[in-house]
């Protein structure tokens, strides 16, 4: 399946990991900050009864400091579940702090050699906007359960379906979410680039791909005003934001739920500018009941109809 994100090797194509089937291996992996053990013991259950076999990194449990373990020994783990052939899909136990100290330094050569999927959000997009920029990897843009635990079994199998078969999953708007109030006309399509604000900027210049023809993908946490308004000043001064498809827009949580309204229009002042269509309101991000979807395949964004419908 080809997409229109270019590379760093100059390539202009997606890959889409091979599908998963019963019997496979799934490995647990903690690149940012730990976990609670009994939250992930649930998830590995779940897997497990779901057909799947399920192992663990060696340092997922492990702390240092505020991160699962050293950069090396965090490392380690991703690249050790990247080189062997016997796993077949990765799953980051949390989101957190800590990926981006790492996501320069992954064996791309083993993505490259053998594709797997890679699935977390909130930090670990740093890992998929690696990934993509630097093998074309497709991941998935979530998580099993919400972070507090507890089976969402609507996304559950929504991941089920992403990791096992080929096809295209649609995600509405959702009534109430407030960046609902961003949507504007229009249809766009092209890779769905992006995930959690912070992490973007974080990545860019040496993480970010190229995001000509792509629907730029945002949603955020732990927002203040401020926050906001400086991620996105930076993004459109540097160019990063030149030449975009669309933007996709899920989950703004604020801070101070009082100043929910200034962080839409701040939104709303960056988006305009850029001209393209964009939807709000996904629900898509670290609210309640958030929804996985792929991250890096090709998406058609439909303003009008208020739906985002991926490839996976």
């Amino acid at each position: 399946m080809r997409g229109e994100i270019k590379s760093d090797s100059g390539q202009r194509s997606i890959i889409i990991p091979p599908k998963l089937k019963p019997g496979d291996r799934i490995r647990f992996v903690s690149p940012a900050s730990a976990p609670d053990r009994d939250t992930i013991a649930a998830r590995a259950r779940s897997l497990k009864e779901l057909g799947f076999r399920v192992d663990f990194g060696v340092h997922a449990f492990d702390r240092h400091a505020y991160l699962a373990g050293t950069d090396d020994e965090r490392l380690d783990d991703m690249n050790a579940a990247f080189r062997d052939p016997d796993i077949r899909a990765i799953f980051a136990t949390r989101g957190g702090k800590g990926s981006y100290r790492i996501a320069d330094r992954l064996d791309f050569d083993a993505v490259r050699f053998d594709p797997k999927v890679l699935v977390g959000l909130s930090d670990i997009t740093i890992l998929h906007l690696m990934l993509l920029r630097r093998c074309g990897l497709v991941g998935i843009h979530g998580a099993l359960f919400g972070d507090e635990g507890g089976v969402d079994i609507e996304n559950r199998d929504a991941i089920l379906r992403m990791l096992t078969a080929r096809g295209r999953i649609t995600i509405a708007s959702r009534p109430g979410e407030p960046t609902g109030t961003l949507t504007t006309t229009g249809k766009a399509e092209g890779p769905l680039v992006g995930g959690n604000l912070d992490l973007i900027v974080t990545a860019a210049g040496w993480a970010l791909p190229d995001l000509t023809g792509a629907v730029l993908l945002l949603e955020a946490t732990d927002c203040y005003p401020g926050r906001v308004d400086r991620a996105l000043t930076m993004l459109r001064k540097a160019g990063h934001l030149n030449g975009l498809s669309g933007v996709a827009v899920g989950q703004f949580m604020m801070v101070e739920p009082s100043r929910g309204r200034v962080i839409i229009d701040i939104l709303r002042d960056h988006l305009e500018r850029l001209s393209v269509p964009v939807l709000g309101g996904l629900p898509v991000g670290h609210g309640e009941r958030p929804v996985s979807l792929p991250s890096g395949s090709m998406a058609e964004l439909d303003a009008d109809q208020g739906t985002l419908t991926i490839e996976h």
